[in-house]
């Protein structure tokens, strides 16, 4: 379990760092494939598409895709009480560190009656996406839905797979917490399709197309992401889970198995790596993730994604090294276990997790930040989900009559200069008698 990955005593540059990362890149490449038939069955077929799919994948058939507003009251009547209050904790702190993302209006004056002011505009229309194969997201119900609230979004709507075990319902849990934030647009819909439903529309269910659709999934959500990503807008791929653990000798080998497995569970896809320069460790943390695996409830799906080519332990000359291949990595979660851990150093990662007390678990749920981050490398230019995404920046430009004149022989002259005489025209026009 967990392979290694050698690069002690290699001078590697970013394309050898790059070609070391492990990745399941044939599965992603299959599910880019199966995704895109997926969501254009769903464009060309709407309604008739979702059901087969919810049949072929959800073993369900004849339920309420759109979900009646007494499935929701239901649900939060049923909601356990301790559910209740740690979903309202996460809710309330999601939403504080939410409300700092919002970028203030600004205006700059570039002389008299010369304005241009920059002001952030929500989305319409949101669809987010909430997981639901192998395990259960009310968390990502909050993840998604407080920062598009918190952005102004007018309306949410929540898609999340039916559940054979609940008569073809969303799962109770998930729509308890769509009732607590006052989400009543919620389909039973999963996968693929789901995400082509909310780029398309569905006419037969009301559902009318969305601006911008966000949320985690597998590889296939992530890649029917990539599918409709034009059409509408949408958030960095988040797909299979990703955790990488920078360490060194100081490390506690229990608490880094303990973490990597963590993740694992979530799926056989996930991807879980350690990277250190020390054997020692390395070897503790092999043989402690055995032992974590044998008794955890899943550890069948954790043992399948540790034993994937996505996971591995690499070894380094040192932290330098061990920093450049999580930089070339840009894992979705990083954790440094490090003696003097320095964040700044890593500048790739959806989001860093820095200390022995800061598990990817407690950002997962309760730590404020958001756990839709972007996965298979994304990190190095694409941001997780914020209330920025969103967001929509303008420019409100407003000359007056003499602010225009001070540069009309600029336009004039850069027009000509382009041979577009008809926008320097535009200008003149406004000084002629």
């Amino acid at each position: 379990m967990l392979r290694t990955i050698d690069l002690r005593g290699r001078h590697l540059g970013t394309a050898d760092l790059l070609a070391a990362v492990p990745r399941a890149t044939a599965a992603r490449a299959e599910a880019l494939a199966a995704a895109s038939a997926l969501v254009e069955d769903v464009a060309h077929r709407g309604e008739d598409a979702l059901r087969e799919q919810a049949d072929r994948f959800d073993g369900v058939t004849d339920h309420a895709i759109r979900v009646p507003a007494h499935h929701l009251t239901e649900a939060l009547d049923g909601l356990e009480t301790p559910v209740r209050s740690a979903l309202e904790i996460a809710i309330a702190r999601v939403r504080r560190a939410s409300a700092a993302q919002i970028p203030a209006s600004s205006a700059v004056e570039l002389g008299d009656g010369a304005v241009v002011a920059q002001r952030w505009q929500p989305v319409r229309r949101v669809g987010v996406y909430v997981p639901g194969g192998k395990a259960v997201y009310p968390s990502s119900v909050v993840m998604n839905v407080v920062p598009a609230q918190v952005a102004g979004v007018g309306v949410v709507a929540l898609a999340s797979p039916p559940q054979r075990e609940h008569g073809g319902r969303v799962h109770p849990v998930v729509l308890a917490a769509a009732a607590l934030l006052g989400v009543d647009e919620v389909y039973a819909m999963g996968g693929a399709g789901a995400i082509g439903a909310f780029a398309h529309g569905v006419a037969t269910l009301d559902l009318d197309p969305v601006d911008v659709v966000t949320g985690p999934g597998n590889n296939f959500v992530a890649a029917a992401k990539r599918a409709v990503a034009g059409l509408v807008g949408t958030d960095a791929e988040a797909g299979a889970t990703e955790i990488l653990i920078v360490a060194d000798g100081d490390a506690d080998a229990d608490l880094v198995a303990a973490d990597l497995v963590s993740q694992a569970e979530h799926d056989e896809q996930a991807s879980a790596v350690l990277v250190t320069d020390s054997e020692p460790l390395a070897d503790a943390v092999r043989d402690a993730v055995e032992r974590r695996v044998s008794v955890t409830k899943h550890g069948d799906r954790a043992r399948a994604a540790l034993n994937g080519d996505q996971s591995a332990i690499v070894l380094t000359d040192g932290l330098e090294q061990s920093t450049a291949f999580s930089n070339a990595y840009a894992p979705e979660h990083l954790e440094l276990h490090l003696v003097a851990p320095d964040p700044t150093d890593f500048v790739n990662a959806g989001a860093i997790f820095v200390g022995p007390y800061s598990p990817v678990s407690l950002g997962d749920y309760l730590a404020g930040s958001n756990h839709v981050l972007p996965t298979g490398g994304q990190a190095r230019y694409a941001a997780g989900l914020s209330a920025a995404t969103f967001l929509r920046p303008q420019q409100v430009i407003t000359y007056d009559r003499d602010a225009l004149e001070q540069v009309r022989w600029g336009i004039v002259t850069l027009a000509d200069a382009e041979d577009l005489p008809a926008h320097g025209e535009a200008v003149e026009a406004r000084f002629e008698a």
